[in-house]
């Protein structure tokens, strides 16, 4: 199986968010048009609502509307989870991808959380870590959907030890879902570093500052926190497992510069925050 760009195509940036962009760029956005905007969709807006009201935001009221919701987050943070919805919009139903959307949203979760233990000593925003873990794997629904088999090709790289993820895939399809991931979050018009941040990912090179190929500081602190936030996953749930903090774990914790000891206190901190009774 050899895939190219061009055979399998990018979905295209919805056109709500090239709306709701339009009236941002104005000098003084017209919040009540924002919310007729992304009120014009249901889904979204539900969808909107219900994550300003998990407990990542921690928000003591409830919102019940479009524009209570964009006044207690701030309008870049409702552009960034109106994209991170609509990406899960625009791919047909597949129980497949059920787990795929859970995990994806539980990373970014966590990674938004990460970010705010770690204010002061990194560059990166929760809102930034929030979204570049929602979008960092939105390549493997790209591929997938057209390529069914592509699971054998996904199980076969989360159990690899030695090659990188992406090398997996790069010998079995010549393209993999990083790469992918990255036209996907540039033709959507996500931040630089965050397309960046995806696009090199599961590379060690790119987490090196010492090596020729490292990628710049707030990028591999998004890949860092990305990864750190599935480790604790993974190590509680026991779901989804795979190699890679094995191999970007060291390079990771040096990046957040941090040791192996404040990581297991993390994930006891993690279990207290997100598995207590209060956020079943």
């Amino acid at each position: 199986m050899r895939i190219e760009i061009r055979d399998i195509g990018i979905p295209p940036r919805p056109a709500i968010l090239t709306e709701i962009d339009c009236e941002m760029a104005k000098d003084e956005p017209d919040f009540v048009r924002l919310a007729q905007i992304i009120g014009s969709d249901v889904a979204l807006a539900a969808g909107l609502i219900k994550t300003t009201n998990s407990p990542f935001f921690g928000f003591a009221k409830k919102v019940r509307t479009v524009n209570e919701a964009m006044l207690v987050l701030g309008l870049k943070v409702v552009t960034r989870t109106i994209a991170g919805l609509a990406l899960q919009q625009i791919f047909p139903y597949v129980p497949s991808l059920e787990r795929f959307w859970d995990t994806s949203a539980s990373t970014a979760r966590v990674s938004g959380w990460i970010a705010q233990q770690f204010k002061g000593r990194c560059m990166v925003r929760s809102s930034d870590a929030y979204t570049f873990a929602l979008f960092r794997d939105c390549g493997i629904p790209v591929l997938l959907i057209p390529f069914p088999e592509y699971l054998s090709v996904l199980r076969q790289a989360n159990e690899e030890e030695m090659l990188s993820f992406t090398a997996v895939e790069d010998q079995a399809l010549s393209i993999n879902h990083a790469h992918v991931g990255a036209e996907l979050a540039e033709n959507w018009l996500l931040p630089d570093d965050i397309c960046l941040a995806i696009r090199h990912h599961h590379e060690p090179h790119a987490l090196d500052e010492d090596h020729p190929a490292a990628i710049p500081e707030f990028a591999r602190q998004l890949v860092a926190i990305a990864q750190l936030a599935e480790f604790l996953i993974q190590g509680q749930s026991g779901l989804n497992m795979t190699c890679e903090w094995a191999k970007l774990g060291p390079a990771c914790m040096n990046i957040l510069g941090v040791t192996p000891e404040f990581v297991s206190e993390m994930a006891t901190q993690y279990r207290s925050e997100f598995l207590a009774p209060s956020h079943a």
